[in-house]
């Protein structure tokens, strides 16, 4: 079973930018969101994914993914997939032994910039950096999953 530990905070400032890689641009659209696990379409860059990932709010959920067909993955998000589509550019920062991924988002949710860390264990040490704010890894809102539902735009 594939199981993702990741944490979620807000950025206080934009010092980030400076030791960041030039981005990736990403679309990622929603087949299914039920209770139990989200199906997405990803393109990031030049290839395309498929996702499936536990419907858990907490920092430990199982996830799947699996490589697609670009062309399979563009026509999944134009027909099938749940709209508006999540639009971002991420940006990786390696620090030390992790890689710190910054979304930038677009679209319906343009304002909205969160910053990720995978852990291999829940109570893994890691530094935090000094642009990094708020963590909101329990917080429903930021999973990419309900910002489709109910977009940053929207939130008052």
């Amino acid at each position: 079973m594939a199981i993702e530990i990741e944490r979620k905070f807000l950025l206080k400032n934009s010092s980030w930018k400076e030791l960041a890689d030039e981005g990736t641009q990403y679309s990622q659209g929603y087949l299914l969101g039920s209770q139990f696990a989200s199906v997405r379409v990803r393109i990031q860059g030049k290839r395309a994914f498929l996702n499936i990932k536990s419907a858990t709010i907490d920092i430990t959920r199982q996830e799947f993914e699996y490589e697609i067909p670009l062309d399979d993955a563009t026509e999944m998000l134009e027909t099938l997939c749940e709209k508006p589509l999540i639009e971002k550019n991420r940006y990786i920062l390696k620090m030390g032994k992790h890689a710190w991924e910054i979304d930038v988002f677009s679209g319906d949710n343009e304002g909205l910039i969160v910053a990720e860390i995978e852990l291999s264990d829940q109570n893994e040490h890691f530094d935090k950096p000094d642009w990094l704010g708020a963590e909101v890894s329990d917080d429903a809102r930021y999973y990419n999953v309900n910002l489709v539902k109910h977009p940053f735009k929207d939130w008052s």
